[in-house]
């Protein structure tokens, strides 16, 4: 069950993971999941952090979930670090890691499939992130739930620099009565404000100073609509800024109601989210702010 020359105690099947969970359970302590995908950074230890003040014991999945990527995406390449990642966590104060192979998640004969929402119904999945990458949140509600059946902890915590996949998380949850409770987290950001990402060793020298300048283009973009500017002004202004700043192309920039992601009409009239995805050469940045 435990990798001997881990720092931590590390479990790869649900049958392991339930059962030092039960453990605990006997102890009366609450358990808490940090669901990542391994290359863990200081913002993933700030999950670890908001996780240990929520329960007594905390488990960290790391896991490279294939059904979120597409066949053009990274998923060969995404960079996996367990051993440094099991350093981490237990420098953190996390209590176990769980690592369970592909195979173990997604056994021969698995056929179940988890949408959240459709063309029709709408929902948190169907637009920004789920145009440009629609695999992507039918793999990311599949993993979580499983995640969070097999760890059946009482709360998980994810970072708000996924906003979309927190929202789609939250409506999965509440849709379906599972009674973890879910965390976000604020987003974890380096010196000069820039999201702290596992994709973010992708970049160059040049590339990262260009990246850098993202948080302060949303956040000019972010004020203006506070101010009351039409949306649609400030998402094309905020568009053609950042690719004058050096970026390749954008995806998205969108200003949202911050609790479904629907479209404001005219102006910013509730809280309110900026969202933005830019390319940078072959990778592709992710960032949002509260407006």
């Amino acid at each position: 069950m435990t990798a001997t020359t881990s720092p931590l105690p590390i479990v790869r099947t649900v049958s392991d993971l339930r059962d030092v969970v039960r453990d605990w359970r006997k102890q009366g302590l609450s358990v808490a999941l940090v669901p990542t995908m391994g290359a863990l950074h200081d913002g993933h230890l700030t999950l670890v952090a908001e996780a240990l003040r929520q329960a007594d014991r905390v488990v960290t999945s790391v896991f490279v979930n294939p059904t979120q990527f597409a066949p053009t995406e990274d998923l060969d390449t995404y960079p996996r670090r367990e051993a440094r990642d099991a350093e981490l966590l237990a420098g953190a104060g996390a209590h176990l890691m769980y690592a369970p192979t592909a195979d173990q998640m997604y056994p021969d004969g698995f056929i179940t499939t988890v949408t959240v929402g459709d063309a029709q119904t709408g929902g948190p999945a169907q637009d920004l992130e789920g145009a440009a990458r629609p695999q992507m949140f039918g793999g990311v509600a599949l993993v979580v739930s499983k995640l969070l059946n097999q760890a059946q902890a009482e709360v998980a915590i994810f970072g708000e620099k996924d906003w979309q996949q927190l929202m789609v998380v939250r409506r999965m949850v509440a849709d379906l009565d599972i009674p973890t409770r879910i965390i976000g987290v604020p987003i974890a950001r380096d010196a000069d404000g820039f999201a702290l990402s596992s994709r973010n060793a992708y970049l160059s020298d040049d590339e990262l100073s260009v990246a850098r300048k993202l948080n302060g283009l949303l956040a000019t973009a972010a004020e203006k609509a506070a101010a009351g500017e039409p949306v649609a002004a400030v998402e094309q202004a905020a568009s053609d800024a950042i690719v004058a700043a050096g970026f390749d192309r954008v995806d998205y920039v969108a200003i949202r109601r911050a609790d479904d992601l629907s479209v404001f009409t005219a102006n910013v009239d509730a809280p309110a989210r900026i969202l933005v995805a830019a390319w940078l050469g072959k990778t592709r940045l992710i960032d949002n702010m509260a407006v």
